[in-house]
């Protein structure tokens, strides 16, 4: 009784503090540094107008914008405007973050970041979306692009939970009675929408079938691919193939074994974290985003042999991964000891390491060079060329 009281009180005497890091592509205002500039290292951001308004639940990274989530149901954006995804009600950058004030009045939930475009679930099921709609992918009926978040009516009297913004299009997980439904807007030519060949584009929501009795717990959209995850560890894929296979134009579940409990999903490449914490790669051959292929290890090839194969990702053995996160063409992930990982294309120092060289494995990036208190956990984000870490910290009182 005494130790968990002495336990009791330590945790009491002791605040969280959190910290937000970005760096690469930043010349769009995106990193929320104020500078309209590449980093090629970790930048600390100071960020009142964010602070102010509550803890981070979650960031969605976009072609080169970003959309903060806060833990009272809050929105905040920045970065790059120019087609109204900032939500501001104009189409201009915004190189620090900026409430949605049009949103103010709902409780937020879940966001997502398009190359182009911004999507918004409020508490009550309801789906919002902004920015660039010339393929239909904000679901309004028309090909028009929006400078504020205005409700998809197509999906009135729907229990929306989840929304996932591709470069072109956008998908949105229902749950309901009849069970977990899945819908696409917006471009699908590649077969990201699962729909005919024949149609190019839709810009209402239509179901993507597929799923019928499956449990859907996450859908994931970037590029032209399109993905989901089930309560029992399968991942789904449809649209562009990765590592140059065929597209295809329904959900298809991934011939393995092993259990996914996250997917991360990149323009070539998808990144899978299974229930033991690793960390294993499907597709991607372009800027060293594969690795070197000599020293990758098959953990099984598909039975279609046209089809990418599953490979565990090299340089990570003895480590468990607690995150993933996948930007156009660069990977990142956090290992059980708190330490961030980067490879991939580095361009424009997208990787963190100090330099805008491409890494063919996982390299350490440091968040700072002084001494820090205990991290808690650190959750990392990646936009088309960017990326982002929020790192919560303990500090004694």
């Amino acid at each position: 009784m005494e130790e968990n009281e002495e336990s009791r009180v330590k945790e009491e005497e002791e605040e969280e503090q959190e910290e937000v890091w970005s760096w690469g592509a930043g010349t769009d205002g995106q990193l929320g540094t104020g500078k309209l500039q590449d980093e090629l290292l970790p930048q600390l951001l100071s960020l009142p107008s964010l602070s102010a308004v509550g803890s981070i639940s979650l960031l969605a990274c976009g072609g080169a914008h970003v959309l903060a989530l806060t833990s009272g149901g809050k929105v905040l954006t920045w970065g790059r405007g120019t087609s109204g995804q900032l939500g501001h009600s104009e189409m201009v950058n915004s190189p620090h973050p900026k409430l949605v004030m049009c949103l103010d009045t709902y409780f937020v939930t879940h966001v997502s970041a398009g190359w182009n475009h911004s999507g918004f679930v409020s508490d009550a099921g309801d789906v919002f979306t902004c920015g660039d709609g010339s393929f239909g992918q904000l679901g309004h009926g028309d090909y028009s692009s929006r400078c504020s978040p205005v409700k998809v009516s197509f999906l009135d009297d729907l229990s929306v939970k989840q929304i996932a913004c591709g470069m072109r299009h956008s998908l949105v997980l229902l749950k309901g009675d009849s069970g977990d439904e899945v819908y696409g807007f917006g471009s699908g030519k590649r077969g990201q929408l699962s729909i005919s060949k024949k149609i190019k584009s839709i810009s209402v929501p239509e179901r993507i079938y597929g799923f019928e009795g499956v449990k859907v717990t996450s859908i994931i959209a970037n590029g032209d691919q399109s993905a989901a995850l089930s309560a029992d560890g399968h991942l789904y894929t449809w649209g562009k193939g990765f590592g140059g296979t065929s597209s295809t134009y329904s959900p298809h579940s991934l011939a393995t074994s092993l259990w996914f409990t996250k997917a991360a999903v990149g323009w070539n490449h998808v990144l899978l974290l299974t229930a033991d914490g690793e960390v294993l790669m499907l597709g991607g051959n372009h800027h060293g985003v594969l690795g070197n292929p000599e020293k990758m290890s098959p953990a099984r090839l598909l039975a279609d042999s046209g089809e990418a194969m599953l490979e565990k990702v090299p340089g990570l053995e003895g480590n468990r991964i607690m995150d993933i996160a996948a930007g156009a063409e660069h990977s990142v992930i956090v290992t059980g000891h708190g330490v961030i990982k980067t490879w991939g294309w580095g361009e424009h120092g997208q990787l963190g390491l100090g330099n805008a060289c491409n890494q063919t494995s996982p390299q350490e990036v440091s968040l700072g060079h002084r001494s820090q208190p205990e991290a808690t956990a650190i959750k990392i984000y990646c936009g088309s060329g960017f990326t982002m870490a929020v790192r919560t910290l303990h500090i004694p009182s």
